[in-house]
């Protein structure tokens, strides 16, 4: 969380769009640089810098998972889909 609070001060106050992204994100892609790293996706119309996808950068081992890292961004990194939501 320190990473976050210091590289990241738009992500203050926004954990419950966290939270809204790790339950149900848009679009889960594998890292291309971490084999145990995934990011998930979920496109807001509101954040503090407008109208963007927020990441969620999570770490899996053997026995648990945890988030390295949070950002707002214009686009999807590129990378091996892991999930899509279906659109209806």
């Amino acid at each position: 969380m320190n990473h976050m609070r210091s590289q990241h001060p738009e992500m203050r106050k926004q954990f419950s769009k966290v939270a809204a992204t790790l339950a149900n994100p848009e679009r889960i892609v594998a890292s291309r640089s971490d084999d145990d790293v995934a990011l998930y996706y979920k496109f807001f119309d509101e954040t503090p810098v407008g109208a963007m996808y927020l990441c969620v950068v999570v770490k899996s081992e053997t026995e648990s998972r945890f988030m390295l890292t949070a950002y707002f961004t214009n686009t999807v990194k590129k990378g091996t889909v892991l999930w899509q939501k279906v659109s209806k």
